[in-house]
């Protein structure tokens, strides 16, 4: 599961990117809404991006750890990603999509704890 780690440290830096531009740099380019877009994006990426690391260090092949993995990362890309291109586009549609990349993270975190059931369970 190295590219779980892999693809979490990156999106971790992203996200750290995202949410100092938003605080820093970006204040006075985006509006307030665009700017809360950011921010959202930019938490989300982070916590999610935090599991996915522990996913990929802890997490063992098969028992739903890599399908919990898989449908992180694409949470994150697609929620996130939905989120930042809103905000320094204004293709407002994306919003559309947004819900999308929320159910994806959801169903990591449902899968990651069918899977921890599983692999922790008695043999």
């Amino acid at each position: 599961m190295r590219w779980a780690v892999l693809l979490a440290g990156l999106s971790g830096a992203c996200a750290v990117a995202m949410g100092a531009g938003a605080a820093h740099g970006l204040s006075g380019r985006l509006g307030p809404e665009a700017l809360g877009w950011v921010r959202t994006g930019a938490e989300y990426q982070l916590w999610h991006s935090v599991l996915l690391a522990a996913i990929g260090l802890f997490g063992t092949r098969g028992n739903g750890f890599t399908i919990s993995a898989v449908l992180l990362a694409v949470g994150i890309l697609v929620f996130c990603g939905s989120l930042y291109v809103m905000a320094f586009t204004g293709l407002r549609w994306l919003g559309a999509v947004t819900p999308i990349g929320g159910t994806a993270m959801i169903a990591g975190w449902l899968v990651l704890a069918w899977a921890g059931w599983r692999h922790t369970g008695p043999r």
